[in-house]
């Protein structure tokens, strides 16, 4: 894991497949599951959602929330 990368997890939207255009940090469990089972994509993309299926399969989703709100703040 690299420092920031729970900040991209709220900034970063799925750049692929059925749930393309959603923030990482909103995909539902069962998408990440499925990537669990199949395996990641290689590279920052695949770290990101093996990271939030760590924290979500945790029950961990909380830890995200004072991230979202800090990046809700700095948008226009």
């Amino acid at each position: 894991m690299e420092s920031d990368d729970l900040q991209k997890l709220v900034e970063r939207t799925m750049p692929f497949g059925k749930y393309q255009g959603r923030l990482m940090a909103d995909l539902p469990g069962d998408y990440l599951n499925w990537f669990a089972r199949e395996g990641f994509p290689k590279g920052e993309i695949g770290r990101l959602l093996a990271l939030m299926h760590e924290i979500d399969h945790n029950g961990l989703s909380d830890l995200l929330t004072p991230l979202r709100q800090a990046h809700h703040k700095g948008r226009p």
